[in-house]
């Protein structure tokens, strides 16, 4: 150590005035710092290419040789392996990328999704590699085949007409409905150019069963499994509040039922001037779940309301040509009972056509033969090709071509009442055939002795033509006996359906 003072003075005393040196102090180091001092001096790596001879480099060698031999001393020898330990198994995302780099995930076209990175011994191929199978899925649109579904998909021409053979076997190809899906895995095929064989085929034709379609040692084969079905009907409440219409919808009710609702109610009760806000509705339709999960909805089974003092409750029933009644199944026919077992109808017949009177009924001059003679009907002015509506059920007792009417429609209905259409432009009935209201029956237009495009229409009561405006009319049946008691159990089934959930309470 020392200590340097370049401005010492000092007053008084015999010290001798600073000459402007610096005095430096130094004291006695010991036998091992001066021996680390001059360690840390020496260079003990020269550069063995420079010096060659000197002190210097023969330092450097004996470094070198002294590193050699210790590690010579301290290896195992020749020909044996070195300890140590082994990497962790590979788990989780770190073993998903390790296998993308596998040869068997590159063979089978990388399922993994990922690439591995190009190096010199990767050759590159002349063309990509054929996969060994192939997934499909296609679903079937309007007008499509089952084979033409399974030919877009490339199939074997000779396995697309063994499935077809096979699923003719469990229903008509015709009833498979269009949007159903088909899934499947095509195999290995010898050419790219060629189809691909025909693996697994599964789809569901019906709303009840599905098909499975595998290869197996014997070829092709099909297996069929069934799918339970609850066919109970669902049943949804509500308060009618401002508009019937409009509380049905927002409570899930399908547009066609609740059109079909508000016709029927409106047989009994007057819409606009009986229901209230806080009256209750009730409608029930049919309703298909499968045990996959799919719902099918049907038509209308039940229409009632609650207005507090009065219940109008309504139920869909047909019946068949042996005079037995059944319920309706969701078909969307046969006639609105009340719980009681009675069906009436009654009102004002409307047009059967849209557009406005343009000739009344009695007598006229005839726009064609210039003179007076009685007029049967009335005239319609309408488009041409407007469809016409039948007013009520009945059997067509003409369907065709009749004198100054042009094409015409006779429609008998029942108690003797019956209408005619005529100067159409095409019909879609035949005679025999039994319609119902509201069905289309032809379409107008200016056939016969006509002057434009319009609709002539006529009702007659037994032999004798009636004006049809202002013409009502009024039926009252009842059930009895069997039919009776079947449907009253018909309407205590229905009933007892729990509304909102679809299933019947326990």
């Amino acid at each position: 150590m020392f200590l340097r003072n370049e401005h010492y003075e000092q007053s008084g005393g015999a010290a001798p005035s600073s000459t402007g040196r610096a005095l430096v102090l130094t004291t006695e180091l010991s036998f091992a710092d001066r021996l680390r001092a001059n360690l840390a001096q020496i260079d003990w790596t020269p550069d063995l290419g420079a010096r060659i001879g000197s002190r210097e480099w023969f330092r450097g060698l004996a470094t070198c040789t002294a590193l050699i031999g210790a590690c010579w001393a301290l290896s195992p020898g020749f020909g044996q392996p070195l300890i140590g330990s082994s990497a962790a198994p590979l788990k989780g995302k770190a073993w998903e990328n390790a296998r993308a780099q596998a040869i068997a995930p590159l063979a089978l076209g990388a399922d993994t999704g990922q690439r591995m990175a190009a190096t010199d011994l990767v050759r590159p191929l002349a063309e990509n590699p054929d996969r060994p199978t192939q997934a499909f899925a296609s679903a079937m649109s309007d007008g499509d085949s089952l084979a033409s579904v399974l030919r877009r998909a490339g199939m074997l021409k000779a396995d697309i007409q063994r499935v077809s053979d096979l699923v003719s076997g469990a229903l008509s190809l015709d009833q498979i409905r269009p949007g159903t899906r088909f899934e499947g895995v095509l195999g290995r095929r010898a050419k790219k150019s060629d189809p691909r064989p025909l693996e697994q085929l599964s789809f569901q034709p019906a709303f009840d069963f599905r098909l499975t379609i595998k290869r197996t040692a014997n070829g092709l084969t099909m297996d069929r499994q069934a799918i339970a079905v609850d066919d109970t009907p669902l049943r949804i409440q509500g308060l009618a509040g401002t508009s019937l219409y409009k509380s049905m919808r927002a409570a899930g009710v399908p547009s066609g039922v609740a059109a079909d609702y508000l016709k029927a109610i409106a047989t009994r009760i007057s819409l606009s001037g009986d229901v209230a806000a806080d009256d209750t509705w009730d409608v029930m339709l049919s309703q298909r779940r499968a045990a996959t999960g799919e719902v099918e909805l049907g038509k209308i089974l039940y229409a009632g309301i609650d207005m507090g003092r009065r219940k109008v409750r309504l139920v869909k029933w047909s019946r068949n040509s042996d005079g037995d009644d059944e319920d309706d199944n969701g078909a969307g026919k046969g006639d609105w009972y009340d719980a009681n077992g009675q069906t009436e109808r009654q009102g004002f017949m409307g047009l059967p056509v849209a557009g406005r009177i343009s000739s009344s009924f009695g007598m006229r001059m005839h726009p064609i033969l210039h003179y007076y003679r009685m007029h049967k009907g009335i005239d319609i002015a309408c488009a041409y090709g407007s469809p016409v509506y039948a007013v009520f059920d009945g059997v067509v007792n003409w369907a065709g071509y009749k004198g100054g009417y042009g094409s015409f429609v006779g429609i008998r209905g029942s108690g003797g009442v019956g209408t005619g259409y005529g100067h159409l432009s095409r019909v879609l009935v035949r005679n025999g055939q039994r319609v119902q209201r509201g069905q289309v029956v032809a379409y107008s237009g200016n056939s016969g002795l006509s002057t434009g495009p319009h609709l002539h229409f006529e009702v007659y009561r037994g032999d004798q033509v009636v004006n049809p405006r202002g013409f009502s009319f009024s039926s009252v049946a009842s059930l009895t006996g069997a039919a009776l008691r079947a449907f009253k159990e018909h309407v205590s089934d229905l009933l007892s359906v729990r509304p909102g959930t679809g299933r019947k309470s326990s």
